[in-house]
């Protein structure tokens, strides 16, 4: 009833192209328009304002020569006071801006290396939305906005870059291992040298003690029993210390069987050793 009548309605957010026997006349806004189809007058086709988006894939290598696929999403709408443009200048407008991209990302992406096409993704998408904007601005277009949302490497370039991923951080483990170990060596080594120097300090005050011990029961001996030489009394104390040990090898379950010359005779041998040893140390 609307086409006999030469009554037209335009959706919200679309513009319809008028024209008057095949010439452009006018952009038709959203509502109700009025068309006598009588003086050649009609509408010849639609055109949205709505933003849309167009996803490219472009592969392309790097300058260190590694294969990738640029995944690029471009953001666009015509342009309300260049509709005839855009309605009437691009046959295929997905096809147009597919192009510039593919030009911009191949002029780009070379002069980066892998690494550095990753974290220049920005730089790249803004040089891709600048050639975009000055070329489809001719065409009634406008970029709204232009993402690199992917940079795809080659499959065995990923497995690769994983590898050497996987290596470095074992090399780093690695290497915190050992200092580990080291530490703990480090640690060990101080702890022992601690250790003995500990042990010798007491083997030291020991043997001190033993020799204060002895220098005061010579003394009391002596004013005690008059008479007494000293060697009569060191005789006495090698003695009995020679039987303290006889009774410490007995008493031990964990004694080894040891045969040494017992008797008298044999004591007073020791005592003269042992004395002999002493006397030559303190002539030397």
């Amino acid at each position: 009833m609307g086409g006999v009548l030469g009554l037209v309605q335009v959706d919200q957010s679309t513009v319809a192209i008028k024209e008057t026997f095949g010439k452009f006349n006018e952009v038709l806004e959203p509502g109700c328009h009025f068309l006598p189809w009588c003086i050649g007058q009609r509408i010849v086709g639609y055109l949205s304002l709505r933003v849309k988006q167009l996803d490219v894939r472009c592969e392309t290598k790097t300058k260190d020569n590694v294969f990738v696929t640029v995944v690029a999403s471009v953001q666009y709408r015509a342009l309300v006071d260049k509709a005839s443009d855009a309605f009437y200048k691009l046959s295929n407008t997905k096809q147009q801006i597919q192009s510039y991209v593919f030009d911009v990302i191949r002029a780009t992406v070379p002069k980066l290396e892998l690494d550095d096409a990753f974290v220049q993704k920005d730089d790249i998408a803004k040089a891709v939305e600048e050639e975009l904007e000055k070329a489809m601005s001719m065409y009634g277009y406008e970029i709204v906005q232009t993402l690199i949302v992917d940079i795809e490497p080659d499959v065995h370039v990923k497995r690769a870059m994983n590898e050497i991923n996987a290596a470095s951080r074992m090399r780093s483990a690695a290497n915190d291992k050992a200092e580990a170990e080291k530490i703990l060596q480090i640690k060990r080594a101080e702890g022992e040298a601690e250790s003995k120097y500990l042990a010798g300090v007491g083997i030291a005050r020991q043997r001190q003690a033993i020799v204060d011990g002895l220098r005061d029961s010579v003394l009391a001996f002596s004013e005690n029993v008059p008479g007494t030489t000293a060697k009569d009394i060191m005789d006495m104390v090698l003695v009995t210390q020679y039987f303290d040990t006889m009774k410490e090898i007995g008493a031990s379950s964990k004694s080894s069987s040891v045969f040494i010359p017992h008797g008298p005779g044999a004591v007073k041998d020791v005592a003269s050793q042992i004395r002999d040893g002493l006397l030559q140390a303190n002539t030397l």
